[in-house]
């Protein structure tokens, strides 16, 4: 889990990566990984984006040119190597007939023209029909019909494997429970879609919530995806969903079957579900036969967005003719044959009132700016991260301006600029804090970043934030130890330090208001449990500066105990995959602290792994030992984890990517440029998915 520093401190090198060069081409890849992968988290998980569309299509396209330069760098935990990130746990999951790909976006006329120029090469003609319909703001899914029957509805999830919500699905009154599909010889389909909230539904379910002393929903989308995973199927009936249909992504006949005439072009099938009573957008979508009727229906329909009764972010432009759509295939990431006009962005003003400045887990002091509640797409935006002191100095922000504020990709908000033609000589300059404003340390600014920082250590918010961090899912993953009960713990004097999560007073705690005896069973359970997660994790758990997961594991690797770190040098830390001068000092410098010993002491008293279990268990040699794999493409046969986790336990390793220490090279479908470089390189064995199996299995 991250904490929302974290979320400050990406967005900040999601900033300087838009803005700066590319000098240093294997960090910014790193950094691109980093940032979108974050972006995916969030929003696939916690339908809480952190960039605007227009940003992170951006950077992902940054990250695929840089890839493309430099082959060497691409590794199979890519954003580019795979559609999206993460599932949630609360549901099982399952995967999709046809995996639910992204869409490319575009945001004016001479993308649109430049993508009908790229349709008409892939086509071979210029004879192309066109679909245009809405992009509607909600939660995608997708629904299984088998002999007319709904018998699976699910999320998209990481647009492979979904999350199983099929009761849920059944209280959205829109989508048929049977249907004549049988008529037609379709014995199965596969059909997605959007599930969203009328505008007025949504201000009246909010008007009800305040009303019973509850916080309103943020936003339609975000009400939408979120009701998808609750747990109890009346709340969700309650809260009156809505569904709009818009692709057949998969359909099964008998042997000899005629296709249905209606399943030649998109157009027909919306329309031929739409008779069978499904939800799909036929009232506002229309066919074109030339790019620049789409471009001035687009401009026309941005127009009178707000009067459609659901949120749309845009419209989405596709090839009709199916058969057309099979010869342009599709990428990892997007089909050719579609692709998203999206609107811009929404603006409003307001007045800056004051600055607040928080303190992160690393110490980063960040200026958040308190605006008189204002109304920007839907949402009330009240606070918005003004990131460092550069920004605050760049923009000339002060103290009682007019601001004008705007929701980037009608997500993130953001000050563009103060309205200075309004200022009445009232306005104060924002002054930026030279001590903590948690602990009174002086704050220190090293030249080569933009963030003050607090350096005390003992800083209650960094000592707070470093325990969430410790404890959360992507970390030593202890249930129920989330940021309420650990602020909460904190505060009562109960929780002081990260080795403090392995000797709270139990006894104090049943004391606490709604800590029963079942959630103190399970609070120690989950936190009994971490104590055997695996040393990477500890690792990552450990808030060392510039070390995400992937690097924790690299360094767990490298170990057979966690102190084996201390006697490293900065030489012997460059020489491991993607460490660089950042990550070595930075590692240097935690494991060289006395008080991060200490902890680590601590943390091992507690009976906490600190130990490479998988080094000390190879110790006598598996079968694959000395031999190294990579993998690429999209696995059919396993999880790409899985197979990973295959050929650990025979005691080979894994690489980040083709050189010439790779033995075997594992391709699924769609391989790219890693297959291209081991062919060249000759020396490197390429294994089907069932070759490996025969591998591993002796």
């Amino acid at each position: 889990m991250y904490t929302t520093q974290d979320e400050q401190r990406i967005y900040n090198l999601a900033k300087a990566l838009l803005n700066t060069g590319d000098s240093n081409a294997e960090e910014a890849i790193l950094q691109l990984r980093e940032v979108i992968n974050y972006s995916d988290w969030k929003y696939y998980i916690h339908s809480e984006p952190v960039l605007s569309d227009f940003e992170y299509d951006t950077l992902f396209k940054k990250l695929q040119h840089l890839e493309e330069q430099y082959p060497e760098h691409v590794t199979g935990d890519s954003p580019t190597q795979r559609v999206a990130k993460g599932l949630s746990e609360k549901f099982p999951s399952v995967s999709h007939l046809v995996p639910m790909l992204s869409l490319d976006n575009t945001y004016n006329a001479d993308d649109l023209r430049d993508w009908d120029r790229r349709c008409k090469e892939l086509a071979g003609t210029d004879d192309i029909e066109y679909c245009a319909e809405p992009k509607y703001d909600g939660a995608s899914i997708s629904l299984i019909y088998e002999n007319g029957q709904l018998v699976r509805g699910a999320t998209r999830g990481d647009g492979v494997m979904g999350e199983e919500v099929t009761v849920n699905i059944r209280q959205i009154r829109s989508i048929p429970l049977s249907t004549a599909f049988t008529k037609d010889n379709v014995t199965q389909i596969e059909i997605r879609g959007e599930v969203v909230i009328n505008k007025d539904v949504f201000a009246e379910y909010n008007t009800q919530r305040i009303a019973e002393g509850l916080s309103p929903l943020a936003n339609p989308r975000n009400a939408a995806s979120g009701t998808l995973r609750i747990l109890d199927p009346k709340e969700v009936g309650k809260r009156k969903l809505s569904a709009i249909l818009y692709h057949i992504s998969y359909y099964a006949q008998p042997d000899g079957s005629a296709v249905p005439e209606a399943l030649h072009t998109h157009y027909d099938s919306l329309n031929w579900l739409y008779q069978l009573g499904f939800p799909t957008p036929v009232k506002e979508m229309k066919r074109f036969n030339s790019i620049d009727h789409v471009i001035a229906f687009c401009e026309a329909f941005e127009a009178r967005r707000d009067d459609l009764p659901y949120e749309v972010d845009g419209l989405v432009i596709k090839v009709n003719s199916f058969a057309m759509q099979d010869k342009m295939g599709m990428t990892t990431h997007h089909p050719r044959w579609a692709v998203a006009y999206k609107f811009k962005a929404r603006q409003a003003t307001s007045k800056l009132l004051r600055v607040e400045f928080q303190v992160g887990r690393t110490g980063s002091v960040t200026p958040v700016a308190k605006i008189e509640p204002v109304p920007i797409g839907g949402v009330t935006v009240s606070s918005i991260s003004l990131f460092n002191e550069d920004v605050v100095r760049e923009k000339d922000l002060h103290i009682g301006d007019t601001v004008l504020v705007e929701r980037a990709g009608d997500v993130i908000p953001y000050i563009v600029k103060p309205l200075a033609e309004l200022r009445n000589g009232t306005e104060e300059k924002i002054i930026f804090p030279t001590h903590c404003p948690v602990c009174n340390e002086e704050l220190e600014k090293p030249e080569e970043e933009a963030v003050w920082r607090c350096i005390n250590i003992s800083c209650p918010a960094q000592v707070v934030e470093r325990i969430i961090h410790f404890a959360s899912k992507d970390a030593m993953d202890i249930r129920s130890m989330g940021d309420s009960n650990v602020r909460k713990f904190y505060e009562l004097d109960l929780l002081k330090n990260i080795p403090g999560i392995y000797t709270i007073n139990w006894d104090e705690v049943t004391k606490l208001g709604g800590f029963g005896e079942k959630s103190v069973t399970n609070l120690k359970a989950a936190i009994d449990n971490s104590k055997q997660q695996p040393l990477n994790r500890v690792i990552f758990g450990l808030g060392i500066r510039h070390v995400g997961e992937t690097m924790a594991k690299t360094l767990a690797n490298a170990v057979e105990h966690i102190r084996d770190l201390y006697n490293y040098s900065e030489e012997q830390l460059l020489a491991l995959d993607d460490v660089g001068p950042k990550v070595a000092a930075s590692v240097l410098h935690f494991f060289h602290t006395p008080e991060n010993r200490h902890m680590i002491d601590l943390l091992e008293a507690a009976g906490v792994n600190l130990i490479n279990q998988k080094r000390n268990t190879q110790q006598g040699g598996g079968e694959l030992e000395g031999k190294s794999f990579l993998f690429t493409g999209t696995l059919s046969r396993f999880k790409r984890s899985e197979a990973e986790a295959m050929v650990e336990a025979k005691g080979g390793m894994l690489l980040s990517g083709v050189s010439s220490k790779l033995n075997y090279l594992v391709v699924g479908e769609d391989a790219g440029s890693k297959l291209e470089k081991a062919k060249k390189l000759g020396n490197v064995a390429i294994l089907t998915e069932d070759e490996f199996l025969t591998l591993i299995n002796g």
